[in-house]
């Protein structure tokens, strides 16, 4: 663009009301420096815009030609203007939220529900991803908000504690006489079966693993699967024993549709909760958000 958008305006001001001394009235500017504006541009252009007489000024073709789009331009920011009052006054925004499916459909979609309720003009975007690529996706500034595993290192992040998951391992009763028919004693379960974990870029995993290790359970057939849901649909139907989170199988614990597997040595329960980058200016929607998960928990 040649001229700044100063010179435009004034120019779009003055053809609009026809009249230099009505512009600057307008804009609040003498009229020497309209008429002065009006000659640079017209001299950056190489073209006469306005033919002056006693009663005003008038577009040349030249003039029209240029109007046609400057005026088109300073309604499409009058329109920006009204819009953005508009949102701020309904609260309307965007908001994007990482979560992992299983949190999401378990412990998202209760706060949600609300949330929406009060704050209706607010467009929520869910982005399904593993709690590590969540973290990611907050570091890259490419959402707003995750709901995630509490991570060890919380450097860059605000971490607001939600609740507490425990992992741990089921099997269908009919997968577990299997095992017992071939003489696998209860603390040997683990290491005699066919285990079903999530995959391997999942926290979960991760903690998993950990436990495996430090606890010395040698792996004999594993299925990695990708989601929580999946891992307990598959242990139903006696593929093997499936590591999931207590919170989420307890309607099939409790009418006996899955078994939980005694361990030796227990894991630790794990806290979940939404994380947020420090560093980053909230947004009035994300704003809105916070102050509403913190009222939900601590009323």
């Amino acid at each position: 663009m040649i001229q700044s958008l100063s010179s435009y305006r004034i120019f779009y001001t003055v053809a609009k009301t026809g009249n230099i001394s009505k512009a600057a009235k307008e804009l609040y500017i003498s009229q020497p420096a309209i008429s002065k504006s009006i000659q640079k541009l017209e001299d950056s252009l190489g073209c006469e815009l306005f033919r002056r007489s006693s009663r005003g000024v008038q577009l040349t073709e030249e003039g029209e030609l240029l109007y046609t789009h400057v005026s088109s331009a300073f309604e499409t920011l009058a329109l920006g203007e009204d819009k953005l009052k508009s949102s701020l006054e309904l609260g309307v925004g965007h908001l994007k939220i990482g979560v992992s499916s299983t949190l999401c459909k378990y412990i998202l979609l209760p706060y949600l529900k609300e949330f929406t309720n009060r704050f209706p003009h607010i467009n929520i975007s869910i982005i399904c991803r593993s709690s590590n690529e969540t973290l990611q996706l907050l570091e890259e500034n490419k959402i707003d908000i995750g709901l995630i595993g509490k991570p060890e290192n919380m450097k860059a992040i605000d971490f607001f504690y939600l609740t507490e998951i425990e992992d741990i391992f089921v099997a269908s009763h009919a997968y577990l006489n299997h095992l017992k028919q071939r003489g696998v004693e209860n603390d040997a379960i683990l290491s005699n079966s066919t285990l079903m974990l999530l995959d391997k870029k999942n926290m979960t995993r991760q903690y998993i693993d950990d436990y495996l290790q430090e606890n010395q359970i040698a792996i004999q057939d594993l299925i990695e699967i990708s989601s929580m849901d999946l891992l307990i649909d598959f242990a139903k139907t006696n593929l093997g024993v499936a590591c999931v989170i207590r919170e989420f199988v307890k309607k099939e614990l409790s009418d006996n549709t899955l078994a939980e597997i005694p361990l030796g040595f227990p894991m630790h329960k794990r806290e979940v909760g939404f994380a947020y980058k420090k560093t980053l200016k909230p947004s009035k929607s994300l704003e809105l958000f916070i102050e509403f998960y913190h009222h939900f928990c601590c009323p």
